[in-house]
């Protein structure tokens, strides 16, 4: 059976969700020259009224019928909330339907926090976007900006992971953290936190932590891989966190391995590689996404 998403973003999610197997309706929330890694980009930002234009087309052909849609980065209060709506809309003729949602708002440079987004998009993630919202992949900043609570501990973490679960969300993943692993300096952590319903109607809940070899080099586009990744590999282990996400890491430890090595070959010995070289080698990675060795391991906690 084959199974369609929308995505809204970039074409990193829309490669890897194809050969994974999905049928995807791409929708560009902004056509780049290049990716915003460089020096200079040109192109355009598609805005609220464009986007509903898009979705009446779809309607109008009454092949608007999904089962995820898929959003990251965006700048624009009144296109959030158009995503909102039509996510509400798309959930009201399939309730099963999955929003997996990557909050992109900043991240920590230095131990401090800086915001990418307007502010203004931050009362409307916690307020609209996360309440209809089944996955959310948030890095530490984000989760800490929409819980309202600092994170300094792993138990601080798993915390604001139950104040994001009450705002709606089944799934949660913190991508990346700056809390200290046990494997040492050279590993940066993620955390995940799954509630499971089971058919008596109870609730259990599933908590992950994954340590993950550190890569010395800046990347674009891999929060937009994760995500993609992560809705792919959820869908196969529904409810099997550990597993989806052993997955999801050992893709991307593939591909970023790959990408560097390719990156400092072009460069040349001792050169800094320029975004060009760094860009994901995504093409060259097909099996590893179809099918990665698992090189990542997850600890149940």
């Amino acid at each position: 059976m084959k199974r369609f998403c929308m995505s809204l973003s970039s074409g990193l999610r829309v490669f890897s969700l194809r050969v994974l197997g999905f049928e995807i309706d791409a929708v560009n929330s902004v056509q780049f020259s290049n990716h915003t890694g460089y020096t200079h980009w040109k192109g355009q930002v598609l805005n609220s009224d464009e986007l509903h234009e898009l979705y009446e087309g779809l309607k109008l052909n009454n092949v608007n019928k999904y089962d995820y849609v898929l959003t990251g980065y965006t700048r624009d209060t009144s296109f959030l909330a158009t995503v909102v709506d039509i996510v509400r809309e798309l959930k009201q003729q399939n309730p099963s339907l999955v929003y997996v949602c990557d909050p992109v708002m900043g991240d920590k440079r230095n131990g401090e926090g800086y915001m990418y987004v307007p502010r203004d998009l931050l009362p409307v993630y916690r307020e609209k976007v996360v309440p209809v919202a089944d996955i959310i992949t948030p890095n530490q900043f984000e989760a800490e900006l929409l819980s309202g609570r600092k994170i300094h501990s792993q138990e601080e973490a798993l915390a604001v992971m139950d104040v994001l679960h009450s705002m709606g969300p089944d799934t949660v993943v913190i991508t990346s953290s700056d809390l200290p692993s046990p494997r040492g300096s050279d590993y940066l952590i993620a955390l995940g936190s799954q509630r499971i319903r089971r058919p008596d109607g109870s609730v259990v809940t599933e908590r992950i932590r994954v340590d993950m070899l550190k890569v010395d080099a800046v990347f674009v586009g891999t929060g937009d891989l994760f995500a993609a990744m992560l809705l792919a590999w959820t869908h196969k282990h529904p409810n099997n966190l550990k597993v989806a996400c052993e997955k999801t890491l050992s893709a991307m430890h593939h591909v970023l391995q790959r990408t560097i090595q390719c990156a400092k070959a072009q460069a040349g010995e001792g050169q800094k590689p320029s975004p060009a070289h760094l860009e994901l080698r995504m093409v060259q990675s097909k099996k590893d996404i179809e099918d990665p060795e698992v090189v990542v391991q997850a600890t149940v906690l």
